[in-house]
Parts: C-alpha cells; sequence; structure tokens
C-alpha cells in the first residue's frame, strides 16, 4: 500500500507529524526542475507547493496513481479543481482552512485603509519630497459589505469591529443567520450593492463566482465606492473595472488582478484611484506555523483513519479522464 508523503516543508521542520508513512521533501525547486522525490506511484499524500508557478503545482497529478489525499496550503483549490480528470476516483481533496485567515484579513483592512487615507498618494509625494496635506474618508462610519462570508470573510469582520463601522453586510453562497446577524445568498447581492461603502471580495473562485462583478455588479455600487479584492483575479470583470475606474465614479484596491501577474503596460497599472499588491494576501510570518500546524493535525488524522479537516470534494468515476483513471 503507497505510504509515502510528499512535502513542500522539510519534515523535520514539522513538529508532531506521526509515525508510519516516509516523509519526502518535495516543493518542485527554485526552477520547477526538481526531480520527484520518489515513485510517484507510491505517494499517498501529496501536500502542493505553495508559491510555485501552477506547471510545478500540477505537475505530479497525472503520476499520482495511488494518491488518497490531496491537500493544499492555500484557500481556494481552483487550480487543482481544473485538473480533476487526471486524478484517480476516491482521493480527498482539502484545502487550507485556517492558515490564511489572519494574513489575509490583515491585507485586506490594510488595502481598505490605504486606499480610503490616501496613503499611495503620500508615498509619491514623499518620493518626489513634497508635503500633500488633504482631507480622506475615515473607514469609521463606513457600511462594508463582505462578498464571500467564510472564515476568511469572518476574520476580516473580527478586524473591522474595532473601527467603529456603521454596518457590516455579509454575503455567501447560501443564506443563513451567524451571531452577528444574517447572511444573505450571492443571488441577493446585487440590492445591497447601492448601501456599500466599501465591498470586500473573499469568495472562492468557482462557476458561480467566476465573472460576479461585471458591469452590472459595478454600475450598482454607490458613486464614490471602494472595490477591494483579496479573492481571485477573475471574480472581478478586468474590462468593467477599468471602465468604472476611468470615470473616476469608484476607487479599487486588488491583491489579485485577471491577468496575474499583471504584465507590464497593462492599462489596470494606470488606472486612477487604484491600489494594486501582487497576491501577498498569504504569504506573511503568520502562514508557516499555521501550515505546519495544519500538516501535523491532517496527516494525524489521515494516519489514524479519522475524518480530515476541509475536505472539499472527494473525485469520482465522473471524474476520470479518457485514459481510465
Amino acid at each position: 500500500m503507497s505510504s509515502d508523503v510528499w512535502l513542500p516543508i522539510p519534515p523535520e521542520e514539522i513538529e508532531g507529524l506521526p509515525e508510519g508513512p516516509r516523509y519526502l521533501f518535495w516543493d518542485g525547486g527554485e526552477d520547477g526542475a526538481q526531480p520527484y522525490p520518489g515513485d510517484p506511484a507510491e505517494c499517498a499524500v501529496y501536500v502542493v507547493p505553495y508559491m510555485k508557478r501552477l506547471s510545478v503545482r500540477v505537475g505530479p497529478l497525472e503520476h499520482l496513481t495511488n494518491v488518497q489525499l490531496i491537500q493544499t496550503l492555500t484557500a481556494g483549490v481552483d487550480d487543482i479543481t481544473a485538473q480533476l480528470a487526471v486524478i484517480p476516483p476516491g482521493v480527498r481533496l482539502c484545502n487550507a482552512r485556517g492558515v490564511h485567515e489572519t494574513s489575509t484579513a490583515e491585507l485586506a483592512l490594510t488595502l481598505t485603509l490605504a486606499a480610503l487615507r490616501g496613503i499611495p498618494g503620500f508615498v509619491r509625494a514623499q518620493q518626489q519630497e513634497r508635503w500633500v496635506g488633504g482631507f480622506h474618508p475615515a473607514l469609521a462610519d463606513k457600511s462594508v459589505l463582505i462578498v464571500g462570508y467564510g472564515a476568511i470573510g469572518a476574520a476580516i469582520e473580527d478586524r473591522l469591529a474595532p473601527f467603529e463601522v456603521a454596518r457590516v453586510a455579509r454575503v455567501a453562497r447560501s443564506g443563513r443567520t451567524t451571531a452577528r446577524g444574517p447572511v444573505h445568498p450571492i443571488a441577493d447581492v446585487l440590492p445591497l450593492l447601492p448601501h456599500a461603502d466599501v465591498v470586500i471580495l473573499c469568495t472562492p473562485l468557482t462557476e458561480e463566482t467566476r465573472g460576479l462583478v461585471d458591469a452590472d455588479f459595478l454600475a450598482r455600487m454607490k458613486d464614490g465606492a471602494l472595490l477591494v479584492n483579496v479573492a481571485r483575479g477573475p471574480v472581478v470583470d478586468t474590462k468593467a473595472l477599468l471602465t468604472e475606474l476611468e470615470r473616476g465614479r469608484i476607487t479599487a484596491a486588488l491583491d489579485v488582478t485577471d491577468p496575474e501577474p499583471l504584465p507590464p503596460g497593462h492599462p489596470l497599472w494606470q488606472a486612477p484611484g487604484v491600489l494594486i499588491s501582487p497576491h501577498v494576501g498569504g504569504p506573511s510570518s503568520a502562514f508557516l506555523p499555521r501550515a505546519k500546524r495544519l500538516l501535523a493535525d491532517q496527516l494525524t488524522r489521515f494516519v489514524n483513519r479519522q475524518p480530515l479537516r476541509n475536505v472539499i470534494l472527494t473525485t469520482g468515476p465522473e471524474t476520470r479522464g479518457a485514459n481510465g483513471r
């Protein structure tokens, strides 16, 4: 029976790994050419390397003929679900819920505050040695709409609490009631937009959310509103966003873009009222300790045949490719 576990973090650096499996380090290397650490057919658990290019992350999948668990170190798993045709049936795919909430929520607040308080303009003025004052909006007394109210969305609301916002509205895939108030289904998002001063996107990228923020969505945002995207670039229609930015009707703070990475010369770089960070919501000093704790716990559950955390899906016969796998 397959017993190898491929880890993108050296196993000796992870406390609490259970005995039994053979732990092999593989993160693809600096250039993606690192040889596999063992026979892919003997790999039972594949932990997807973090912050490597797509070809590295998904490269081993077609060779993992006996894999039982694929564990990502990201909250989103759209890169793996796009490859389901080459993954055998019966494989559990788990995400990194619990790892990125702290860091991503911090960045969402950072982008929100920086955009509202005019920090990009201050930086440009400093570079020119100019003292440029001005009156800028505060986050206090604003109405905030969180689109994607899962673990990250809840963590963002945790961090909004001290800022004296007027109101927080919440949207998720399906409606529910929480201790903080109602969560609206995503089908009801459009009527909420005219009331929001800040719209924060932290939803997963799915077929339902791809292109969610289109021309109609943006047109319903109130004049002067701020759009913050810490989700995935394709959640937003870039062309439609550019139209609104160039009109000066709304502003945006984007940790993710479509395309990504944003190429030199793309009009989004120079669009008025936009602040761009290069997809750094997850990678911070908060990542590694939480990732290690997740892996130790998840692999203990796997070895002891206990229920796994964060199961997104289990592959089935309908995901098999033409090669019969």
